[in-house]
């Protein structure tokens, strides 16, 4: 009985130590879901923002006035009064 119980207790101690390394590995892959959903949601929040509401876009036709933008923000870093 005393056998079967250090042969358990052994056993339990190895599980333990598996699970133990799953929770790390599953903590890092949720970690990581989390930051590519993030990026993800960034990327659709800026294609989203380029997109023209009254057309749907035409992924045959390239996007050239992505940059254009910026330079018509009247929030630019142009000094003042220049």
């Amino acid at each position: 009985m005393e056998r079967i119980n250090s042969e358990l207790y052994i056993e339990n101690c190895y599980i333990m130590q598996e699970n133990e390394k799953l929770r790390k590995k599953a903590q890092l892959l949720n970690k990581e879901n989390q930051a590519l959903l993030s990026k993800l949601k960034q990327k659709l929040g800026r294609t989203n923002n380029t997109q023209n509401p009254d057309q749907s876009p035409d992924p045959n036709v390239p996007k050239f006035n992505l940059c254009t933008k910026a330079s018509n923000n009247p929030t630019s870093s142009k000094p003042q009064g220049a």
